[in-house]
């Protein structure tokens, strides 16, 4: 490297930039070779390195592959996700330190916008047209990321059938794909603009998601394995066990050290898909030379060059700043800080590989063969066997680890180198110092269990050896996952505490402690504090984790689970989610599924729409027939007024209103299955009840038309394909009854009506003055002539009108088999209020008739008929005068008198006979 630097007889300053400038554009060059050599797919011998070993950060060889498994037999580490998150202070400890000027900031926040902007397969070229429509919607983040809901029914419904494990992988894939979207919206979008703001908070939702079905896949296919392994033995006592033997068996036996590597594996590959491939794009300046810019300025002071001022470290071995209490040139130091920084992340992200590939890349191989201490200790010859076999891991790991211990206290050191070998020594108190995020907090803490559980195993396990003593701090430590989240809930990092309330990390939290009880409790709250205020995306996520846990057989909260996919479904009928509803309402209760799935149903009022959601409902399996009934009742009583005779109400309103129409419509959801049509006749059959107390007939014709006339024939048919021979139940042969008492009650209203306008109409006589011109007297007789063609024509449709009228109101009054609205069968499962209805309508009803029939008769002039009607009510065969009240029997007297009134003035006895001399 000497040849290649130029010397100026100046400052350092203007030495260093010279050397800078020169060698980073090799370096560059050269770094470009190798990224194009260890992209994928390359089959280049560094890169078959890969897979295997950076995943694991020190573990590697404690926890076996097939164990550790995120949704495959795999090891989690290995499931790296696209995303590249932006990297902020308020979300990422990959944060610039204050000791960065604020050029140097702004640089390397703008490289990694570049990094996760275009590192991604395709760039902004991939659905550029989405894009673009979804850039003007007024929130593209809920539009972009809608068809997750259908998407997520799809998922469960094509893995019904295969493992489960597949179907959690699955929902992840689909959180990740619509991350990718929105990342490509956020990045295209305008800064400042409040819609993009809201984007960016559906997108952290949908991240967090992801993660957290990861993390329940992970989790739960080892307890579901190692639930399946209870009570099989391991041999504890393996003679010559090696550190690693030691270790894995421990690994295979203890599920808590096994699943808390998976927690500490989870979110490694969480830090891995926030820092990306940063690493590898991130330039440092020394290359084969580590700190050349002091070893620079050492040459020149040597050389006697003037203008060296500053005092620096004489000697350049690794230990020399600390031993020589002396700093490096300025250039260095930012070097040595920067590098510190990014050893650290990829620590944190479990690229310990990649940490050490960095380090030789920079000049630092010394550097990247402390990061290779921790491997356990295995000779694989102590068993014996004829091939000698190759040794492997470190023999005096515990003398390595003490020395990382010390070197983590020491502040001399840069505080991320600290946080390096506390991470490598399993201390926990400087390790924190650099962890600001919750889940930081949660991977060191989890580390460290981890390292000290597996100390405690190798010293239990091997008394005999000389091992170094740790302090009694970490020796005497005794975490548990229960007490690591205690202590975050009483950490000092406030922004460790406001996470702490995270919806996804509380689920996180309760998912990792296996605490099932403790999630429902806290959806509860949610649910019983926030409902309204719950994102759609996490009440879409507690859903299917309820379904998830229903399909493992894992006891959950009844009422809880009620409550989630309640208030999940009132979401998808509230966004119209027509489609998704009926899937989600079989997983209810049945009556408590009738309830829901109807209350969708009354809000959907056109013919094909509605033929649709049945067919849905059948399809997953609902009572079609019960939510149809359930749907035309619920709007049968909506805003209902009690059931009163109409005379009591003199200003009643009968005009048919919007909520009329509401119900006559619905007794279309009856009618689209024929073997429904008694219950149509039923519904149908109260609607008109209650039109028929409030004089709203035409309402209640309305009603009648929607039943088809071949009801009452259907429902015989029905009942005969049944194979039955006796006849249908009364309730159903009592409506049929209803519905023809109905029919004749509003034929003979219509007829009367009818008749009415007829005696309306009359024609009228013309008139003549005396003093009439000859020409008015021709006009006259020809008016005449034509008034008594007409009036015969008015009389005799009068006369056939009369007679129509008069036969259908008596079809009312001697209605056959008991009379109008009088059930012929005994009900064993008698409705109090229905009968008190049909008593009601018959004492509102048939008074009414007799006052219409004498009116016509006696308009008709037909007065004898008019009192033989007396004879008809006074009968005891119908006891017609039972449903009058005393003061209707009063005024109905008085008609008839009126009616012998006239017939004395036609010269006839009171009776209409004549008078006997």
């Amino acid at each position: 490297m000497a040849e290649t630097w130029e010397l100026r007889p100046d400052s350092e300053e203007m030495a260093s930039p010279i050397i800078r400038r020169s060698e980073v554009s090799r370096a560059a060059r050269r770094h470009s070779v190798a990224e194009k050599i260890l992209t994928p797919g390359s089959t280049s011998v560094s890169s078959m390195h890969l897979p295997a070993t950076e995943a694991r950060m020190f573990y590697e060889v404690y926890t076996p592959e097939t164990r550790i498994c995120p949704l495959k037999k795999s090891d989690i580490s290995n499931v790296l996700s696209s995303l590249r998150l932006p990297i902020t202070q308020e979300t990422s400890m990959y944060q610039i330190s204050n000791d960065f000027d604020e050029t140097e900031t702004e640089r390397l926040t703008s490289q990694r916008i570049d990094l996760k902007t275009f590192g991604s397969p395709g760039g902004f070229t991939e659905d550029l047209t989405l894009s673009a429509v979804l850039l003007n919607e007024d929130d593209p983040g809920v539009t972009a990321s809608a068809q997750l809901f259908s998407q997520f029914l799809n998922s469960f419904l094509s893995h019904s059938s295969g493992p489960i494990f597949d179907l959690i992988e699955s929902y992840e894939a689909s959180c990740d794909e619509q991350v990718k979207m929105l990342q490509k919206i956020v990045n295209r979008a305008t800064p400042g603009q409040q819609k993009f703001s809201k984007t960016a908070s559906v997108l952290w939702v949908l991240q967090q998601e992801m993660v957290t079905w990861r993390l329940i896949g992970s989790l739960y296919r080892d307890r579901i394995e190692s639930g399946m392994e209870e009570g099989v033995m391991f041999d504890v006592s393996i003679p010559n066990a090696t550190e690693k033997t030691v270790v894995e068996l421990l690994f295979q036996r203890d599920s808590l050290i096994r699943q808390s590597q998976i927690v500490v594996d989870w979110l490694e590959s969480i830090a891995r898909d926030e820092a990306g491939n940063f690493a590898e794009n991130i330039e440092f300046y020394a290359k084969s030379v580590y700190w050349e810019n002091t070893l620079h300025l050492l040459k020149q002071r040597r050389s006697g060059i003037s203008g060296f001022s500053r005092p620096l470290v004489t000697e350049l071995d690794p230990d020399a700043p600390i031993r020589q209490k002396m700093p490096l040139a300025d250039l260095d130091r930012e070097d040595d800080a920067r590098l510190m920084k990014y050893l650290f992340a990829l620590i944190r992200a479990g690229m310990t590989d990649k940490a050490q590939r960095l380090c030789e890349r920079c000049g630092q191989a010394w550097r990247a063969a402390t990061l290779e201490g921790w491997k356990l200790y295995h000779d694989p010859n102590l068993s014996g066997g004829g091939k000698i076999e190759t040794v492997e891991g470190n023999p005096y790991r515990s003398v390595w680890k003490a020395c990382c211990w010390r070197m983590a206290e020491d502040e001399q050191f840069n505080r991320y180198e600290r946080a390096i070998y506390a991470a490598l020594s399993g201390n926990l108190k400087q390790l924190l110092s650099v962890c600001d995020t919750w889940e930081d907090c949660v991977w060191a803490h989890f580390r460290i269990m981890i390292d000290n559980l597996v100390e405690q195993e190798i010293h239990s396990l091997s008394p005999m050896s000389e091992l170094e003593e740790l302090p009694k701090e970490y020796m005497e430590a005794n975490w548990t996952p229960e007490a690591i989240f205690e202590e975050l809930q009483a950490t000092d990092k406030r922004q460790v505490l406001e996470e702490n309330k995270a919806h996804y990390h509380i689920i996180q939290k309760f998912i990792i402690l296996g605490d099932i009880d403790g999630l429902m409790d806290e959806f509860h709250d949610w649910l019983t504090k926030c409902r309204l205020l719950l994102p759609p995306h996490l009440l879409r996520f507690m859903t299917h984790l309820v379904l998830l846990l229903w399909n493992l057989g894992i006891p959950t909260k009844e009422n809880v689970c009620m409550d989630i996919l309640k208030s999940y479904i009132e979401f998808l009928i509230k966004m119209k989610h027509t489609e998704l509803i009926a899937f989600y309402v079989r997983h209810l209760p049945h009556q408590l599924g009738i309830a829901q799935y109807s209350a969708f149903l009354e809000t959907v009022t056109e013919t094909e729409h509605r033929k649709h959601c049945l067919d849905l409902a059948r399809e997953a399996g609902l009572d079609v027939a019960a939510v149809t009934k359930s749907v035309v009742e619920n709007i049968r009583k909506k805003d209902a007024k009690d059931f009163i005779h109409h005379d009591l109400s003199p200003s009643l309103y009968t005009a048919t209103t919007k909520e009329d129409q509401m119900k006559i419509n619905v007794i279309e959801w009856l009618m689209f299955d024929p073997t429904q049509r008694a219950e149509a006749l039923i519904q149908s059959n109260a609607i008109m009840r209650k039109f028929l107390a409030l004089k709203k007939h035409e309402a209640a014709k309305e009603v009648f038309s929607k039943i088809p006339q071949d009801s009452a024939a259907e429902v015989y048919a029905n009942w005969e394909d049944y194979g039955m021979e006796s006849m249908p139940p009364a309730e159903e042969e009592n409506a049929i009854r209803e519905h023809l008492c109905i029919r004749a009650y509003l034929e003979a209203h219509e007829k009367f009506n009818e008749w009415f306008k007829v005696m309306q109409s009359a024609p009228q006589e013309p008139i003549i003055t005396e003093n009439a011109s000859f020409t008015e007297t021709v006009a006259h007789e020809h008016k005449q002539k034509k008034f008594k063609m007409d009036y015969k024509r008015w009389s005799n449709d009068l006369e056939d009108l009369t007679n129509e009228v008069k036969e259908k109101i008596y079809n009312v009054l001697l209605f056959v088999n008991g009379g109008w609205l009088v059930d012929i069968r005994e009900n064993n499962e008698e409705n109090a209020e229905r009968s008190r209805q049909l008593k009601l309508l018959r004492q509102l009803c048939l008074p009414a008739m007799c006052f219409l029939l004498h009116t016509v008769l006696h308009s008709t002039k037909q007065y004898q008929q008019c009192l033989k009607l007396a004879d008809v009510i006074s009968s005891e065969q119908h006891k017609l005068y039972q449903v009058f009240t005393k003061e209707e029997m009063t005024k109905f007297l008085r008609l008839l008198r009126e009616s012998s009134l006239m017939l004395l003035d036609q010269n006839l006895d009171p009776l209409g006979y004549e008078l006997q001399p």
